[in-house]
Formats: structure tokens, sequence, C-alpha cells
């Protein structure tokens, strides 16, 4: 490594931080993305071959360590006890992130399955691994298609057992953490609003088409179309906003 520049010395240091991988790992990844951290990232991750040997017997260990005394399963003092582990709130966003990787089909819950599988394929076999693999994690919520593969990935995760819609409550404590990531300036309105006027669960719909919003409308809704193909209750929003004087919509 001596040959290399001080830039990418420090950058194959910082990628062994965060991956826990071999020197050699870190520059075969980092030469096969032209040296650009995030892309040596997608490709550590993506590619099997690339990554360092997981010990199997260790994920089964850390699966134990949460696994709840009478199911199969991590359940929600599994989980309690996981965050300790990795020393961050149950409600830090990141865990979101941890799910999503893992691809667990509910809030609170990781099968043998969706847990080992999801730490072999981010290279994890121990909780210091895991743990230092967490500031990746976090920084893929800057990521804007990775924002919105985690935030369609919400919905489902989040919803109950058997129900096709998100219960409101729970949509609104969705929207409070995901958006505080955007930094939308209407959340807190938008959930108002809900409850003021809506009050009922939400539609996957709904769900999907209030990030279109975000993304595309600005906060003055300067670029609000009302012909546009929005759901009602998103142009109900509107005109509460303007009802409210919160913001002044030009017809």
């Amino acid at each position: 490594m001596h040959k290399l520049g001080r830039g990418n010395r420090d950058k194959v240091q910082q990628f062994m931080a965060i991956t826990g991988t071999s020197e050699k790992a870190a520059l075969q990844a980092l030469k096969a993305s032209d040296w650009h951290l995030e892309g040596a990232f997608d490709i550590f991750y993506s590619q099997p071959q690339i990554r360092a040997v997981i010990d199997s017997r260790h994920l089964e260990e850390l699966y134990n360590r949460y696994k709840d005394p009478y199911a199969d399963m991590i359940l929600v003092d599994g989980i309690t006890l996981l965050c300790n582990d990795l020393q961050v709130d149950p409600q830090d966003i990141v865990m979101l992130v941890v799910s999503w990787h893992m691809k667990a089909a509910t809030m609170c819950e990781f099968s043998r399955q969706e847990f080992i599988g999801g730490l072999q394929s981010l290279g994890i076999d121990s909780i210091e691994k895991f743990r230092e693999k967490l500031p990746a994690m976090r920084a893929e919520l800057k990521d804007e298609q990775k924002f919105r593969d985690i935030y369609i990935f919400a919905f489902c995760w989040a919803r109950e057992k058997g129900q096709k819609s998100l219960a409101l409550d729970t949509a609104i404590g969705m929207w409070q953490l995901l958006f505080a990531e955007k930094h939308w300036p209407l959340v807190d309105h938008w959930c108002e609003f809900l409850q003021a006027r809506h009050n009922k669960a939400i539609s996957r719909d709904t769900w999907s088409q209030l990030l279109e919003f975000v993304r595309t409308i600005d906060p003055d809704l300067s670029n609000y179309d009302e012909q546009g193909a929005w759901p009602y209750l998103i142009d109900e929003f509107v005109e509460y906003l303007a009802e409210n004087g919160i913001v002044q919509h030009r017809k």
C-alpha cells in the first residue's frame, strides 16, 4: 500500500474500517470503482467473491444470542438487546436500514433466514463488524434511489400482519422518522392535516405518491399543478395549507 498516494491510502483505511475486510479486498473493490468510495461499497456488498469469508458458526452464535426462548425468531426483546449491543436507540432510523438489508417482512421481528442471510450479505459475523457498518448504512439514506427503496420497503414492513393499509399513527411515526432525513418542511403540517381531516389508515398508493410529491413539488407549492394525477388526499392537503395560510398557492 506504500505505493499509493495519501488520498488513496486514506480511502483504503476508511474502507477497511467500515467493512471490516482485508486490505487486499479493499484494494480490489476501490480499483474496480475507480477509487470512488460509494461505488466500492456497492461492489463489495454486491459481489460475494470480494467479501471476506464469513464464519457461519459466529452467525449462528449471534442469532442464538438474540433469538426468542419460545420461538425460532428474534422478537422485540431480542431486538432491544441487539440495539444495546450496537449502542443505538431502537427508534434510530438506522435500524430501518438494517431491516431493509435483511429483507425483514415485519417490524420488530427477524426470522432466522432474514437475520443470518442479511448478515452474510453485509459481510458481518461479529457485533463489532456490525457496529462498524452502521455509519455506511446510515449514509445510504443520502442516496436518492436507496432512500426511495427504503421508503417503499417501510410501508409493508410497518403495517400489521394481514392488513393492506398502514395504521395512521404508525404511518405518521414513519413519516416523521423518514422525512427528518429529507428535511421536508411540511411534514408536521401533513401529519396534523391527516389527524384533523383524514383519521383513517393509509393506502399504499398514498404512501408512494407522497414521496413523489415531496421529491417533485417545492415546499411553497409554486410548481404544484392541481390538474396533476395526485391522490385526492394530497389535493386536500394543498387546500388545507392554503386555507390555513401556511402557503399561498396560486390557482
